[in-house]
């Protein structure tokens, strides 16, 4: 079964999975992989205002001559005149509507006015430019800030969330499920051996509980990774130029559950943080550390022989 979508606060749906085109792809031509993603069957597209790409994602979605309705797209609003980068987004992307908008940072905002900004967001829901509105990067206090005036709670708030940081989210992602809050997962794209949402940390304590679950399950490393993601509720923000790594992460909506002691053993090992330079490059350090106290050796040798030459003169 494909991934299923999942309900906001709003009464719409958004599809579990995404195809992001920020990172490594700002400012770059992608529709050609924004076009292979929607091909293997992402239906959820997600840009920025801050990425620059926003006219070739809009590009890709013509090509593909795909419904309006059988699309999902999330842009972001990242700083200047909200009405300018809201229209101007639409122009790019060359549609009538968003499926969803979000302010990208809560410091990015025009004049620094958070609940003015929001408003302006409301107001592009009611016109049905919007279906739907949230946030990313918001800490609990942002988000706090919004609903003192809020007429409309925010959807979602797309993160940064990983194995190595759900403890210290801890306290977000219980204000997430208090308001109804979707939480949407970004960055989720590193390939083994770096362990998707592990962040570049190979040899960490992440390692020992994912390769358990996906020898136990008979898949990839990453698979288990995106599972994790998918126990915690939250929508997958992810990207890849490999139409393998793709159809190998669409995959996760076929898969079973991790169970709750897998879930659990990967929290707790995250926990711990993680790999240090030292454990990471341990045995380089090793060599490092060796090469330094010979050279101090030698230092202390020629220095300590050359006093007793002189004495002995």
């Amino acid at each position: 079964m494909p991934f299923k979508d999942i309900p906001l606060n709003d009464g719409n749906k958004i599809p579990a999975i995404a195809y992001g085109t920020g990172s490594v792809n700002k400012g770059k031509d992608v529709h050609l992989y924004v076009e292979q993603a929607i091909e293997v069957g992402f239906s959820h597209i997600d840009t920025a205002q801050y990425y620059q790409n926003e006219e070739h994602v809009g590009t890709a979605i013509r090509e593909t001559g795909l419904a309006r309705p059988e699309l999902f797209v999330t842009t972001k609003y990242g700083g200047g005149s909200v009405s300018g980068a809201f229209d101007d987004s639409l122009r790019k992307l060359g549609l009538k509507y968003i499926d969803l908008y979000l302010i990208h940072n809560p410091r990015g905002v025009e004049n620094g006015d958070l609940e003015g900004t929001w408003r302006k967001f409301e107001k592009f829901q009611e016109e049905g430019l919007a279906k739907s509105i949230g946030v990313s990067n918001f800490a609990v206090e942002d988000l706090q800030k919004v609903l003192k005036t809020a007429r409309v709670k925010p959807a979602v708030n797309q993160i940064h969330l990983h194995p190595y940081n759900v403890s210290e989210n801890k306290e977000l992602l219980e204000y997430h499920a208090k308001h109804g809050i979707v939480t949407e997962a970004n960055e989720v794209s590193t390939h083994p051996p770096n362990l998707g949402l592990s962040r570049g940390h190979p040899g960490g304590p992440v390692d020992v509980p994912v390769k358990k679950a996906a020898e136990r399950l008979g898949i990839t490393p990453t698979q288990v990774v995106f599972l994790w993601v998918r126990a915690k509720g939250a929508v997958i923000v992810t990207t890849s130029s490999s139409k393998e790594h793709l159809l190998e992460y669409l995959a996760v909506g076929d898969l079973p559950d991790l169970t709750e002691e897998e879930v659990a053993a990967i929290d707790a090992a995250g926990a711990n943080g993680p790999p240090s330079f030292l454990t990471r490059h341990g045995r380089l350090w090793a060599q490092v550390v060796l090469a330094l106290l010979l050279v101090q050796l030698l230092f202390y040798y020629s220095a300590f022989g050359g006093l007793m030459n002189w004495h002995g003169q």
